[in-house]
Order: structure tokens, then C-alpha cells, then sequence
């Protein structure tokens, strides 16, 4: 079962996976997304001063204007669950 990194502020996105049977790790740190297959991000601080550091090499879903509905049917898309 993939594992999916989800921002500390998108509860209903980490519950709405956790109900669809995905192992969700909240995301605390940089660090916490080396061990994730994909993470969500609120896309609120992306890019910020126009540094990007690379910290996982998963899929980055940016949930950004999407309701917690749309941010599963990507990530099934992707891993075909």
C-alpha cells in the first residue's frame, strides 16, 4: 500500500485517504516526505523566495483549490487503487 505524506492543515484530505485504506503520514518536517510514495501539499508556501529543494523523489500533489474528493481520485489515478 502506497504511502501518502499529507500537510498538517489538510485533516479532511488525511481522513478522507485514511477511509479509503492509504497509510497517510502527516507531514511535519522536510524529512517526513523521504519516506512517502506522494505527498499533498496545501501549495500555500510552494516556491516560496523562489528556492525549491527536492525531498522526495514521489509525485507531489499540490491541493491547492481542490476539495479532499478531487486530491483521492489523483491519487487513485496513480496508484490505480
Amino acid at each position: 500500500m502506497p504511502r501518502i505524506g499529507v500537510e498538517q492543515s489538510l485533516t479532511a484530505v488525511q481522513e478522507a485517504l485514511q477511509s479509503k485504506g492509504y497509510d497517510v503520514k502527516q507531514l511535519r518536517q522536510e524529512q517526513d516526505a523521504n519516506e512517502c510514495d506522494c505527498c499533498v501539499i496545501t501549495g500555500q508556501d510552494e516556491n516560496m523566495m523562489g528556492i525549491q529543494n527536492v525531498v522526495s523523489q514521489g509525485s507531489v500533489i499540490n491541493a491547492h483549490g481542490l476539495s479532499s474528493d478531487e486530491v483521492c481520485q489523483k491519487i487513485d489515478q496513480k496508484f490505480q487503487h
